[in-house]
C-alpha cells in the first residue's frame, strides 16, 4: 500500500467516524474536525485549519462536506476528496435511511422526543467549543470584530453574507495595505 493511499485511507476512517458520532448538523462537527485534524493527526496546522474554515463557511453548500472536501483536497488530492466526502457522507446517510424506515413507528414515541431534547445542550456545547477553539489564534481587534458582526446580525437581522462579503473586502484590502 503506498503512502497516499495509506493516508487516503486514514482520512476516510477519521471522516467516518465524525460523520458517525456527531449530531446537530455542520457547526457541531466543527470542533471534533479540528481535533481530529489538527490535534490528533496533524495534518493541518490550526491556521490552516482556520483559513480552510472560512473557506468553506463562504462557498455555497454544507459546512461539514466543504470542510471535507477543502481539508481532503489539502491533504492528499482528489483521492483524498473522494476519502473525506465518503467518510463523511456514509454515516449520516445510513443512519438517516434506519430512521426512515422506522420513523412512522418512532415519530410520537416520548423516549424519542426525550432524547433527542437531551442531545440539544451537547449539540450547543460542540457550537461553542468550536467558537472557542477558533478564537484562541486571533488578536484582540479580531475578536472584537466577531462579537461586533455577531452583534449587528443578532440585533439588526442582517444577513450574514453581507459581512462575509464585508470581511473579505476588508481582508484584501488589509492584505494589499500591508504588502506595501
Amino acid at each position: 500500500m503506498t503512502p497516499r493511499t495509506k493516508t487516503a485511507l486514514n482520512l476516510f476512517w477519521s471522516f467516518f467516524k465524525i460523520g458517525t458520532f456527531t449530531f446537530g448538523g455542520g457547526y457541531a462537527m466543527v470542533r471534533i474536525i479540528q481535533h481530529e485534524i489538527v490535534e490528533k493527526q496533524r495534518w493541518l496546522s490550526n491556521d490552516e485549519f482556520s483559513d480552510l474554515l472560512a473557506l468553506a463557511q463562504s462557498s455555497p453548500g454544507p459546512i461539514a462536506i466543504n470542510t471535507a472536501v477543502f481539508i481532503g483536497y489539502k491533504v492528499c488530492g482528489k483521492l483524498g476528496v473522494a476519502a473525506t466526502l465518503l467518510g463523511t457522507i456514509i454515516p449520516p446517510f445510513t443512519i438517516i435511511l434506519i430512521v426512515a424506515m422506522f420513523f412512522s413507528q418512532i415519530k410520537d414515541n416520548q423516549d424519542v422526543e426525550r432524547i433527542l431534547k437531551g442531545m440539544r445542550p451537547a449539540v450547543v456545547a460542540l457550537i461553542a467549543g468550536a467558537i472557542f477553539t477558533m478564537s484562541k489564534g486571533l488578536s484582540k481587534w479580531r475578536i472584537l470584530l466577531a462579537i461586533c458582526s455577531l452583534a449587528i446580525i443578532w440585533l439588526t437581522g442582517l444577513s450574514p453574507i453581507y459581512l462575509i462579503i464585508a470581511g473579505a473586502v476588508g481582508g484584501w484590502i488589509y492584505g494589499l495595505k500591508k504588502t506595501e
